[in-house]
């Protein structure tokens, strides 16, 4: 009898350990789930122009191949190991050089080099469907690719797909909020000039454009609610290649025109050409001193958020001194 009760303690003792030791293995489970949590330990998936790709966990090393992509990237507060260069720079645009030191260039836009992307190990590829479509399989078969589906029209959209494909849609709503509440601000400071007519001109080597609401600047001024000239105030790029017959069509209460000059001089030569031609001299803008050049990267090239908030900086010195 006394043994038999031994033996129902012993019993009890293991079954005690065996149950206490469940319980620590099961605590620690947690507590390792709790840490990749924090750690953003969980895959994800990200719906984009290419499909369905799926991130094993919040990517640390990115390469992005837009200029816009460049400044979300920043934005959020994410350097990329490797971008594509800035179409006007060495290699970069002057308003973020500062903040691309180190940033290692893997071609251009139009002109991506894969084995220099390779050689980064990346651990997640932005791009873009209308600039990189061909190449998609290679850079799929380096990281998981994302891709938005054009550059054109509302940045922003663009810019939500980047947050949340770096798993930082929390940071990508706050900087997009502070754009738009410097929206509202402007738009109530200088509420009694909006029905200002604005028009927008670029110069490029050999071609001349007349800018339309889908372009980055003129997203930006539809936002805040400028008027724009009847012939500008349309939902699509740009008239291009104009010829000096078209100059009444870019007149407007306020001009605002921009250069993309390469290094040639040719863009500037056109510029200097045109702002001397007497239709141009003529244009009403132009009389009353309502005429302004601002910076092409910022007002159209760089086509992201650092710019955007830029051009607003621009906007508010300008209708300042107009008032």
């Amino acid at each position: 009898m006394k043994l038999h009760k031994g033996l129902l303690l012993i019993w009890a003792i293991i079954i005690a350990l065996a149950l206490a030791a469940c319980g620590n293995g099961s605590k620690k489970e947690e507590g390792n789930k709790e840490d990749a949590d924090k750690q953003g330990g969980s895959s994800y998936k990200i719906e984009h122009a290419m499909g369905t790709t799926e991130i094993p966990d919040t990517p640390k090393r990115v390469v992005i191949l837009t200029n816009e992509g460049t400044e979300a990237l920043l934005a959020l507060g994410v350097k990329p190991v490797g971008a594509v260069k800035s179409w006007v720079g060495d290699p970069w645009y002057k308003h973020i050089s500062d903040q691309m030191e180190g940033v290692e260039v893997v071609g251009d836009e139009s002109q991506v080099n894969v084995e220099a992307i390779a050689k980064l190990k990346p651990d997640l590829i932005i791009g873009n469907k209308m600039r990189q479509e061909a190449i998609y399989p290679q850079l799929e078969a380096i990281a998981p690719t994302v891709f938005a589906e054009t550059l054109r029209g509302d940045w922003k959209e663009n810019f939500k797909l980047y947050a949340k494909a770096v798993n930082k849609e929390d940071e990508g709503e706050k900087v997009i909020g502070d754009f738009d509440a410097r929206i509202d601000g402007f738009k109530e400071k200088f509420a009694d000039q909006l029905d200002k007519e604005i028009s927008l001109v670029r110069f490029m080597a050999g071609d001349v454009r007349i800018y339309h609401k889908d372009t980055f600047a003129g997203v930006i001024l539809n936002q805040i609610g400028f008027a724009r000239p009847e012939s500008q105030d349309v939902d699509d790029f740009a008239e291009k290649n104009v010829s000096t017959e078209r100059i009444p069509a870019m007149d407007g209460d306020i001009l605002f025109y921009f250069t993309y000059e390469t290094g040639d001089g040719e863009a500037k030569t056109l510029e200097e050409e045109w702002l001397k031609n007497p239709l141009f001299k003529n244009l009403e803008a132009v009389k009353t001193g309502n005429i302004h050049k601002v910076n092409d990267s910022i007002w159209n090239t760089a086509g992201g958020v650092i710019a955007a908030n830029l051009m607003l900086d621009d906007l508010e010195k300008i209708m300042e001194k107009a008032k």
